[in-house]
């Protein structure tokens, strides 16, 4: 009986562990608006508009319906990251997903991601561009993360669309180089 008491237990614990979860990840309605002209015109003003659309102070609603409109209609995003065991993983999500995953904490706490430097590598009508960022809680604040975003775009002719997102943070055995810094 204490057995079957103390499983119970865990069981509930459980379960109000993943409700909590499922209340912070509320599912965020995104409309389809039309791009902004000076966010799809060019490889800056893209890349202007990826950390504009996610950064803001706490409490104020993020840009998602203008971030929708930054990409193609099944873009991925991927996350590369070590787990506690050491394995390196890459968790591929939607937009929808990522929205969906991380509005709650970046309305609640505040977030800011701001580019510090950009390789682009462009042939044709495609680019590939690494770009390292900072993320702060507050535009002042003090540095929480580094890392680099690696974004693979294309232009139709008529603008830049975003085809995929990887990112990797910096960490103790995963630093930045020098080479994806900026010059001090």
């Amino acid at each position: 009986m204490c057995k079957l008491l103390r499983i119970l237990a865990i069981s509930l614990s459980l379960v109000v562990a993943v409700s909590a979860v499922a209340q912070e990840r509320k599912h965020v309605q995104v409309e389809n608006v039309a791009p902004r002209a000076q966010d799809i015109s060019s490889i800056d003003g893209l890349m202007k508009a990826f950390y504009e659309v996610i950064s803001g102070p706490a409490g104020q609603p993020r840009q998602w319906s203008r971030d929708r409109s930054l990409y193609i209609p099944d873009v991925r995003f991927v996350s590369i990251e070590k787990r506690k065991d050491g394995t390196i993983e890459a968790e591929p999500i939607s937009h929808q997903e990522f929205v969906d995953r991380s509005d709650a904490s970046l309305v609640k706490s505040g977030f800011y991601e701001s580019e510090i430097h950009r390789e682009t590598q462009q042939f044709g009508q495609i680019a590939h561009v690494f770009s390292t960022y900072e993320s702060r809680i507050k535009s002042d604040g003090p540095v929480i993360a580094r890392g680099i975003n690696s974004l693979e775009l294309f232009n139709d002719g008529k603008r830049w669309w975003v085809l995929s997102v990887q990112w990797d943070e910096e960490r103790p055995g995963n630093e930045i180089s020098k080479q994806w810094l900026p010059e001090r």
